[in-house]
């Protein structure tokens, strides 16, 4: 009898007791939390599409980007992700998928780039924070380095406390920090001249940095899929939640841009990190501009627990399947604490380096992880027809291979732009990504370090819980069982169920 059955045997007053000691797991994300931390682990708002007038030569090629990209590149991305992450509905996202479509290596490997990828954007969000501070309050100008680690700290405890704490406050922080923009687009009507909108100068246009902040400001919509395990009846919530995010992302990045570059007069040069406060000033005084300062710097702690929230169950879901440790276990709030620290410890190591550098160095690292996302989307649709696809991308496979092609020529295209050290430092962290995946598998094989082997090992904490999540996974046919059975260990594997010929679902 495994420990699953025996679970569901004890009886009430036994499971009581055993419930007392086990820690208490989070309530799962509903719909609204889901879009406010999609939001933020892709955008957060406006704050730092400010480069792309500049790198762009003018608001012309600023607003065409961040009107026409969401086409070719985040729909398409959400499209795929809302596929995937509901065929798979787990923590650890994208490297399932992979692991399915081309082995456990690879799935090792993307998951080393995608959490590397994020661990880097993330260490960008603390120093924007005190750059938003800085222009009213100088003085964290000489206790910089102490602040970044405060700050750091501080957020990375509010992680730890509980992913529904998380959600629940990125719901606050997007409502204050999107309100002030739309109180700036009403304000600027009057003055608002579309012959502004047009202005373009070729001479100034820098194609790396602008198709980089279009890029970054952009992508992670996959980024959800790793918290696919706490989401409420993630085969219809997910989808739904990235369509809202798309829509919400688009209109915040536009109405600031239409109202900024429209109502008053500006020099491009001028247009960096935090010029919206001083549009915010011209249009509305000084009590704008300080508002939109205060949403910049709280929507950075915003984009930071999103992020962390992300890297954190991706290193849980791979724990679970036993490609990394068994020792990222949940704490007493249900959050995976080994993984958030180790989160956190990057983001403290990576802070010395510039904003551009990090910048473009996630991105190398983002888009070859998507290229294998892609390749794994098409390459299930051909092998595994049959697949369980809650939701499923309303195209045949030659449509699905289309919806790719664009997306995939921006990656190689962003990917070619960057400098010789981003390719030196992308070249180095791949071969470690490589490095590491044999000597995990020598010290798994010669026992020196405990991975999660036995499926049994891991379980639901009450019977309302493994209800729950039966009623969740609707893995209901044969195909779906078998590929997540391709694991070594996961909360499918423990929580599975064995299809009978009438297609009812029974415990093992």
């Amino acid at each position: 009898m495994n420990l699953l059955t025996k679970n569901v045997s004890l009886s009430p007053s036994v499971r009581e007791d055993e419930e007392r000691e086990e820690p208490n797991p989070n309530p799962k994300l509903t719909i609204l939390p889901l879009i406010a931390l999609i939001f933020y682990e892709v955008s957060g708002g406006p704050f730092g599409v400010e480069d792309s007038v500049r790198a762009g030569g003018g608001p012309l090629l600023s607003l065409l980007g961040f009107l026409i990209f969401p086409f070719f590149w985040s729909i398409p991305e959400a499209l795929v992700t809302a596929e995937l992450a509901t065929s798979f509905p787990e923590n650890g996202g994208y490297v399932l998928w992979i692991s399915s479509a081309f082995g456990h290596f690879w799935g090792f490997q993307e998951g080393f780039w995608k959490w590397f990828s994020g661990v880097m954007d993330n260490a960008l969000y603390p120093v924007l924070f005190l750059d938003y501070l800085n222009d009213s309050f100088p003085i964290f100008n000489h206790t910089i380095a102490s602040a970044l680690l405060g700050i750091t700290m501080s957020l990375t405890y509010l992680n730890y406390r509980g992913l529904h704490i998380v959600g629940f406050s990125a719901v606050l922080l997007a409502c204050f920090s999107l309100l002030p923009f739309v109180v700036m687009g009403l304000l600027s009507i009057p003055r608002i001249r579309p012959r502004r909108w047009l202005a373009l100068d070729h001479a100034k246009v820098d194609w790396r940095g602008y198709f980089n902040s279009l890029f970054w400001n952009l992508n992670y919509w996959d980024n959800a899929s790793t918290l696919a395990g706490e989401i409420e009846n993630p085969s219809s919530t997910f989808p739904r939640a990235l369509l809202g995010a798309v829509v919400l992302l688009v209109c915040s990045y536009l109405v600031p841009l239409l109202t900024g570059t429209g109502a008053v007069e500006t020099d491009p040069t001028e247009w960096t990190d935090g010029y919206f406060a001083q549009i915010g000033m011209l249009i509305g005084g000084s009590w704008l501009k300080w508002w939109i300062q205060a949403a910049a710097a709280l929507s950075n702690m915003g984009l930071f627990e999103a992020e962390m929230s992300s890297d954190a169950y991706q290193l849980l879901g791979m724990s679970q399947i036993g490609m990394l440790p068994s020792g990222i276990y949940r704490s007493k709030y249900g959050t995976p604490t080994f993984s958030i620290l180790c989160s956190a410890s990057g983001v403290i190591f990576l802070s010395w380096m510039s904003f551009q550098e990090i910048l473009e160095f996630l991105n190398f690292l983002y888009a070859v992880g998507m290229l294998f996302e892609f390749a794994a989307f098409i390459k299930l649709r051909i092998q595994k027809p049959e697949l369980h696809r809650p939701y499923k991308v309303p195209l045949d496979t030659f449509g699905a291979a289309m919806l790719c092609l664009p997306p995939v020529l921006l990656l190689v295209l962003v990917m070619c732009l960057a400098s010789l050290k981003t390719f030196i430092m992308s070249a180095a962290v791949i071969f470690l990504g490589f490095a590491s995946y044999p000597v995990l598998n020598h010290a798994k094989e010669q026992n020196w370090i405990k991975f999660n082997t036995d499926e049994t090992t891991l379980r639901p904490s009450t019977d309302s819980d493994l209800e729950g999540h039966l009623e969740h996974q609707e893995l209901t046919d044969e195909e779906s069982h078998n590929l997540l059975a391709d694991f070594p260990s996961s909360t499918t594997g423990q929580a599975s169920a064995v299809v009978s010929s009438e297609g009812d679902p029974q415990l093992e």
